[in-house]
C-alpha cells in the first residue's frame, strides 16, 4: 500500500514526519494521515 511505502521511505531516510512534511511543503498531520491511510497525496501537487 502507498501508506506503507511512505512510512518505509521516511524511516529509511531517517526523517521525522515533521521533517518529511517540510521537504514536501505539507504539515506533519498530513504525513500522519498519509501513513495511516486516512488520506492520500494529491498527485497534481
Amino acid at each position: 500500500m502507498l501508506s506503507d511505502q511512505i512510512s518505509k521511505f521516511r524511516k529509511m531516510s531517517g526523517l521525522s514526519q515533521e521533517e518529511l512534511g517540510s521537504v514536501l511543503s505539507v504539515s506533519r498531520q498530513t504525513i500522519s494521515k498519509w501513513e495511516s491511510g486516512q488520506s492520500s497525496p494529491d498527485v497534481e501537487s
